[in-house]
């Protein structure tokens, strides 16, 4: 995925006309820390936390614990930040951090102090005018919580701004958890409309049901009747039901732990994730995980639409071969940055000592979503480019101008 993300940036920046050097620069970070955490048990884990670019405001970027972080994964994250934060106009730079450890393998107490842990030993890099983390993969409000907690404790701080993701009681933004799929149904709202779509029973895939998957399909489902959900699915299988499925149902039993492989219900057939991207569809939204789609798999899909809703989900490879059938792909930088405009309505909140009803956040989510989509979308007809394109060049043009580049 770093080479990838590369790419792309090297053919935005070939198109601004940007030198070897500064090339060099927009693809290095600013600082990388890099560290050990170790539990009172003696059980030790690496951990990470890469600063890409604070050239337009505080780095921002969640932290994710999982077994497979590494440094050139986090990298790529927080580059991809960077060019997130910049694409839909927020004044943010762009991080990441994370921690090579299954938390499932943990019990409450070792997750605690883990957690603790970590952000005691980044207290110094870290706060609400240097870099702001939030929740990513495996990591919740609860975490969230105990990291605000300890950062307070060390620093004296007691605005709260120091972490988004928090518990509402934390200080935590109403609308937060639903953002960045509420933000996906909002994209793609939009490049239907610019597009001119044909939306009249739109049916629609979602790879990946779990947090940011499931709340796209449920606000989809409320916001319109007539479009159909036919696929879900999860890490070990895929549903399927020509007559539509019930997204807030299936919510509620992926909530309860279940696997869709066991899921049981008159009409709706168990496929393989493989038959999912298959599917003659209007709209599939990649939710999982990065290269799901790779030059191997893409030509199984045909499809219109693809709504990058994971980080990278669709490789260098595939996207070429995709884009020369006509399939529009919506790109990650943009559909899924519902979840860091919110995060930055909860800094924003914070620092005024303030709470935002639901409303006033939604409101304000759907105005970045409709303004970087229009943006995107017009420059890409302007220049005759793919929507990936345009959408790095465009946050490659803000970074510079904002940046001593």
């Amino acid at each position: 995925m770093l080479d990838d993300t590369h790419q792309f940036l090297e053919s935005a920046a070939t198109r601004l006309g940007l030198s070897n050097e500064v090339l060099a620069q927009l693809k290095r970070a600013d600082a990388e820390h890099i560290f050990d955490v170790e539990l009172s048990d003696g059980q030790s884990y690496k951990a990470y936390r890469v600063q890409h670019n604070h050239q337009r405001g505080p780095y921002k970027g969640g932290i994710r614990f999982h077994p497979q972080v590494n440094l050139d994964e986090v990298r790529t994250l927080a580059t991809l930040m960077s060019l997130k934060t910049a694409a839909v106009g927020l004044p943010l730079g762009g991080g990441k951090g994370g921690i090579a450890v299954d938390p499932r393998q943990l019990s409450q107490a070792q997750l605690e102090e883990l957690s603790r842990k970590y952000a005691a030993a980044l207290y110094p890099h870290i706060g609400p005018d240097k870099d702001i983390p939030a929740p990513d993969v495996n990591t919740d409000a609860t975490i969230i919580d105990w990291m605000v907690d300890e950062y307070e404790k060390l620093t004296g701080d007691s605005s709260h701004a120091s972490f988004t993701g928090k518990s509402i009681e934390k200080g935590g933004s109403l609308g937060r958890d639903a953002a960045t799929g509420r933000g996906g149904v909002l994209a793609l709202e939009e490049l239907l409309r610019l597009d001119k779509a044909d939306t009249k029973g739109l049916t629609v895939a979602i790879q990946g049901y779990g947090n940011v998957g499931s709340y796209f399909g449920t606000i989809l489902q409320e916001r319109h009747k007539d479009w159909q959900l036919v696929a879900v699915s999860d890490s070990e299988a895929a549903l399927y039901s020509e007559k539509g499925l019930d997204a807030v149902r299936l919510q509620e039993y992926k909530t309860g732990r279940g696997r869709f492989k066991a899921y049981d219900e008159g009409g709706t057939q168990v496929i393989t994730n493989d038959d999912l991207l298959a599917l003659r569809v209007d709209v599939l939204v990649l939710a999982g995980f990065e290269d799901t789609v790779t030059k191997e798999n893409a030509k199984t899909v045909h499809v219109p639409y693809v709504v990058e809703m994971a980080n990278g989900p669709v490789t260098k490879a595939a996207y070429d071969l995709l884009s020369a059938h006509g399939c529009v792909i919506l790109p990650d930088i943009i559909a899924n940055a519902g979840g860091v405009i919110v995060s930055y309505l909860e800094w924003v909140q914070n620092l005024q000592k303030e709470k935002w009803p639901e409303s006033k956040v939604n409101q304000e989510l759907a105005s970045h979503m409709k303004r970087a989509v229009e943006e995107t979308y017009h420059y890409a007809q302007q220049e005759a480019i793919s929507l990936k394109e345009s959408a790095f060049i465009l946050a490659l043009q803000k970074l510079t101008e904002t940046s001593r580049l």
